[in-house]
């Protein structure tokens, strides 16, 4: 194989070509730029595990009836919704950021070393559609576990959207790693256990 064939492999079957930018379809059109941006919903309130567990997860049909039951409650769009609360039956969503079977992540790690949502996921608040912003790959996780200055917050700061570092960025997230004993984990067990 030559020189050429190896970078044409490598480039187009590494996660920077082949996931950034997935879009999968979902059973039900949600538009996260409607519920985070333009209503202002916290991330929180519907993915409720991402401070407690390893996976943010997807809301339950409850979740949604919580409003659907006043807003829109006879919507055409929301129809699946409805049927999965009638019938107890989960929406399948397609999820879209999704580590291979063989590393840990964990969400709430994440959470309580303050990095905040964007670093990962993107500007939510403008998507219509959620889609995958980043490659997830080894070598960009392991970028921002050597250097995570840029990806740390202060705590009221973590679901901000369209975050500023403020000038004492590189301080701050010193300080606080020293203080809360944050040292993210480089070598191969830290991810592959």
């Amino acid at each position: 194989m030559t020189v050429n064939g190896v970078a044409f492999i490598w480039y187009y079957g590494s996660p920077k070509y082949t996931d950034v930018g997935y879009r999968p379809k979902q059973p039900v059109p949600y538009s996260h730029k409607l519920h985070a941006g333009d209503l202002g919903m916290d991330c929180r309130y519907c993915h409720t595990g991402v401070e407690r567990t390893a996976v943010a997860g997807v809301p339950p049909t409850e979740t949604c009836m919580n409003c659907h039951t006043l807003v829109l409650p006879a919507s055409e769009k929301l129809a699946p919704v409805r049927e999965s609360f009638a019938t107890g039956k989960p929406i399948e969503w397609v999820r879209i950021h999704k580590s291979p079977d063989f590393v840990y992540f964990d969400h709430s790690a994440h959470l309580r070393a303050n990095v905040g949502c964007e670093s990962c996921h993107g500007n939510v608040r403008q998507m219509e559609e959620i889609e995958q912003k980043e490659p997830l790959s080894m070598g960009w996780c392991l970028d921002c576990h050597r250097s995570p200055e840029m990806a740390l917050r202060r705590p009221d700061q973590v679901t901000v959207m369209e975050w500023v570092p403020p000038a004492d960025q590189e301080e701050f997230a010193k300080n606080f790693m020293a203080h809360k004993d944050i040292a993210p984990p480089k070598d191969c067990s830290g991810c592959h256990r």
